[in-house]
């Protein structure tokens, strides 16, 4: 793990005014993107990014250069799509690049499309940016003029088009085969995979589907080269990630970070510590969708990898860590995710659906302390009937946070419950 010495992601942070297309352009911008299309192949594209080892950033880790490769060639046209929905409790890494750093994300996406011969794109933001959605329109239009975006850029035969799509405020739509339902104008609910999005994607055509995060990555890795962003995180996570601190701690925000950063380093060296003196009790490493850490010493000195994290029985997902001190009753958080979770259920499937709602009617007794211990049992009951059976991960997520609080903070739950009669 290298520790970095300029910001690769939150480069607006080194260079002011990067966000204004003369500034970007004299760092550098969008030379990767025009050699790309003047000098290299687009499979030429996807094996530097492949080389490079990097992981989709919006939360499943997955390999980005082998999902562009299963893009299906025999059917026509291709679509990109960058998930800008950015709806987990505790993220907010892709609205910073978007809002200070666009034309590196831009610039990524445009790489993307070429790599799989694209010529139009889609960026699907949360239905709350509209205020980003306008921004990004200014942008793109800013490209356009300096023929950046259009018909036969560099003089080639290729050609692209960038579009912004807001949603309307769903969570379910950061499920990538739910955003491509609402970008059609459909019911935003999760289709049945297979077929995947690169064989059956936008309007049934092969489609790529990528985070904010994931793209911005890519001009610098396409100008810098593979074995540069090697130099960063772990053999296998290479490369920076953001780090969206939250909760009982002395700094929230933004970190970029070598992967392979452990959680005491953000927390104490970065984040200032927790306030009050007070000692932290767990950790959740990917927003509400994670299970609880026990904030143990080995915890605390896990690295901050895919591979990692879970040692300590979670997983890394967008990296969204929300710290929780020792004033907070676990039951009262279970609560509260609950009622985010039950909110969000599409209602496709009957697990998530009927297994959120009860869920929060148990965790709302609970967190009130009109429960007993049974019922405490009964939640863990209907969690586990909710396990492996939901149709997306949505309801495998709302049951993390309460099957790993129970079982690794029961004397939260033993504090406010009473004994049966």
């Amino acid at each position: 793990m290298t520790e970095i010495k300029q910001y690769v992601l939150l480069r607006h942070r080194d260079v002011p005014g990067l966000d204004q297309l003369d500034v970007y352009r004299q760092e550098g911008g969008f030379a990767a993107f025009q050699q790309a299309v003047t000098a290299m192949q687009p499979g030429q594209v996807t094996d530097v990014v492949k080389a490079s080892g990097l992981r989709g950033r919006g939360g499943a880790g997955f390999p980005t250069g082998m999902k562009w490769s299963f893009i299906d060639n025999n059917n026509w046209p291709h679509y990109v799509v960058a998930n800008a929905d950015e709806s987990e409790p505790g993220t907010f890494k892709d609205r910073e690049i978007m809002e200070k750093n666009p034309f590196q994300f831009l610039e990524g996406l445009a790489l993307c499309c070429y790599a799989v011969q694209a010529n139009a794109a889609y960026i699907y933001l949360r239905g709350e940016f509209w205020q980003q959605a306008h921004f990004l329109d200014a942008k793109i239009a800013e490209m356009e003029a300096a023929g950046l975006l259009g018909e036969h850029l560099f003089g080639t035969e290729y050609s692209l088009r960038i579009y912004t799509h807001l949603g309307a405020g769903a969570y379910i739509c950061g499920e990538e085969t739910a955003l491509l339902e609402s970008l059609e104008g459909k019911l935003g609910q999760p289709r049945l995979r297979p077929p995947f999005p690169p064989s059956f994607g936008l309007y049934g055509k092969p489609t790529i589907v990528n985070n904010v995060e994931t793209l911005a990555n890519l001009p610098l890795i396409l100008e810098k080269g593979a074995a540069w962003y090697r130099t960063y995180g772990t053999d296998k996570s290479p490369g920076v990630k953001i780090f969206s601190l939250s909760g009982k701690v002395n700094k929230p925000g933004n970190y970029e970070l070598p992967l392979g950063t452990t959680f005491r380093q953000l927390i104490f060296q970065h984040g200032g510590g927790l306030p009050e003196g007070r000692q932290i009790k767990a950790i959740m490493p990917a927003g509400a969708s994670s299970s609880l850490i026990v904030a143990t010493e080995q915890a605390l000195d896990t690295p901050m990898d895919y591979e990692s994290v879970p040692s300590v029985g979670a997983q890394l997902g967008s990296a969204s860590v929300i710290v929780i001190d020792d004033s907070v009753n676990v039951a009262w958080l279970i609560n509260k995710t609950m009622h985010f979770f039950k909110h969000e259920s599409c209602g496709k499937c009957t697990p998530c659906r009927d297994g959120t709602y009860w869920m929060m009617h148990l965790a709302e007794r609970i967190a009130g302390g009109e429960a007993s211990w049974a019922d405490v049992e009964l939640l863990r009951e209907v969690a586990g009937q909710v396990k492996g059976k939901c149709f997306c991960a949505l309801g495998e997520f709302s049951i993390e946070a309460v099957l790993s609080s129970i079982e690794r903070f029961p004397a939260d739950f033993e504090q406010i419950t009473h004994k049966e009669a």
